[in-house]
């Protein structure tokens, strides 16, 4: 274990010198260095349940599929509609336009490696040139031998690291809880992790305020958003921050349709055709800020009401449907004092806090529903506890997700 350490510390103390925090020396193939620091970092984390070097696990992953100065996956194929080598140094996409998806390219290297090299002519103009440096060097070109060629002991050691965090991934979804008509209402009730989730439609004014107060704490928490708050230009700033600053933002429908009758919940509102016309054009906003299909499937329902039919159309859309943890009761916040679910915001607080309290889960897991926007007849705003609650989660060891 202290072996492990020892070289974890090195590659994080070389790694605090750039933002990416990767710390490993660029020679040839040195994205093999990086799956084999990352594999090291998931050894050593499983081994010791010693969590202090998350951060830097992530940043080894994240740099291999694009969180690297170039923007792009080390990874060919790898996420599909993303960012990869498409002219990788392989004669079988060369001269045959052979994909070869899974193949892990060399890597960067040193610039001053790069520069003694005999033999490398790239084919097309450098794409990445402005992100090219004297430090080092990529390019997605089939004549680059040095940084772009798929290799076979570079794949084997990814498919070790990736087959494990799949296993991890399925663990966790055991773990997971969905309600009877098939949404996902509570993640890893093993793990101490909060998931704050707000919904936006007609009402928006205490978005910026939600930003300051997850900024100010760190945390990322996600945003299921419907077409008309998309389309919102009062809405748009904060929209931009929410996705700039590492939130998941994603859909709530176009139109806050209501899919099913409220009594008889089997009763459909919608047809098939609707509900999926409605879902493409609320993603057609998403896609307006930047967003791609793969990063908003995750998918919480209007009025967070639905049945079993809807939850299947949403599958076979792709998509993976969420809905607030039963019990938690801070969805009630949209209530105002003439209605006779109304709660106050002292009553929500408590309430919560009642359920952390539960023995063995707590708020393990727990999807935490917020609204960052109200009917002005409601004065008393939730959100605006958001601050102290991050506190008191913290202080009770809770850590943050998103999805």
């Amino acid at each position: 274990r202290q072996l492990m350490k020892l070289g974890i510390d090195k590659v994080k103390a070389r790694g605090e010198t750039n933002p990416f925090l990767n710390g490993v020396p660029f020679i040839w193939c040195s994205n093999n260095l990086t799956v084999g620091i990352l594999t090291q970092l998931h050894l050593y984390r499983n081994l010791t349940q010693d969590h202090q070097y998350e951060e830097l696990e992530a940043a080894m992953r994240d740099w291999l599929f694009g969180c690297n100065p170039w923007g792009t996956s080390m990874v060919c194929g790898l996420p599909e509609g993303g960012d990869w080598p498409n002219d990788p140094h392989s004669a079988f996409t060369h001269l045959y336009n052979y994909r070869i998806d899974g193949g892990l390219i060399d890597g960067p290297i040193y610039g001053s490696i790069f520069g003694k090299l005999i033999g490398i002519t790239l084919y097309s103009p450098d794409e990445y040139a402005d992100f090219q440096s004297k430090l080092v060097v990529y390019h997605d070109d089939y004549g680059d031998y040095s940084t772009n060629e798929p290799t076979m002991d570079g794949t084997a050691s990814l498919s070790y690291i990736l087959s494990a965090y799949q296993k991890e991934g399925q663990s966790q979804t055991k773990k997971a809880v969905k309600e009877p008509q098939g949404a996902w209402i509570r993640m890893d009730t093993t793990q101490k992790q909060v998931y704050l989730t707000f919904t936006g439609h007609e009402f928006g004014e205490g978005n910026l305020s939600v930003l300051d107060a997850l900024k100010q704490q760190n945390v990322k928490a996600s945003f299921f958003l419907t077409g008309d708050f998309l389309r919102n230009p009062a809405f748009q700033p904060a929209i931009r921050r929410m996705i700039q600053e590492g939130h998941y933002v994603g859909m709530h429908s176009d139109k806050h349709l209501l899919y099913c009758d409220w009594k008889k919940r089997d009763s459909l509102l919608v047809t098939q055709a609707q509900f999926e016309k409605d879902l493409r054009d609320n993603f057609a906003e998403l896609a307006k800020f930047g967003l791609r299909p793969e990063q908003t499937s995750v998918f919480m329902p209007p009025y967070e009401w639905y049945n079993a039919a809807v939850e299947n159309w949403t599958r076979d859309l792709g998509l993976t449907m969420v809905n607030f943890t039963p019990g938690t009761g801070t969805n009630a916040d949209y209530t105002w004092p003439d209605l006779p679910n109304y709660r106050s915001s002292q009553q929500l607080y408590d309430r919560l806090m009642n359920v952390e309290k539960t023995p063995s889960t707590g708020l393990n897991g727990a999807i935490v529903l917020i609204h960052s926007g109200t009917d002005p007849r409601r004065t008393d705003k939730f959100y605006s506890h958001l601050p102290q609650l991050l506190k008191d989660l913290q202080a009770k060891g809770y850590r943050f997700g998103r999805f």
